[in-house]
């Protein structure tokens, strides 16, 4: 058996970082209803960082 630490995938990790990164504006929403606009600001430059720091294994890096 072959240990994977915490996140059984990629795909798993992903999804932590990305309930993470969503769970900070959930608590800065306003009630002009624009939290999804604020969301999708913030997502994108961590979706940068990423790309940046783990190119070679990103897939679609580019396109970031």
């Amino acid at each position: 058996v072959r240990a994977r630490g915490h996140f059984p995938s990629e795909q798993a990790a992903m999804k932590c970082l990305y309930l993470v990164t969503r769970s900070l504006v959930t608590r800065s929403l306003d009630p002009t209803g624009r939290g999804h606009t604020r969301w999708m600001m913030r997502w994108k430059p961590v979706l940068n960082a990423f790309a940046i720091t783990f190119g070679d294994r990103w897939p679609g890096a580019e396109h970031y």
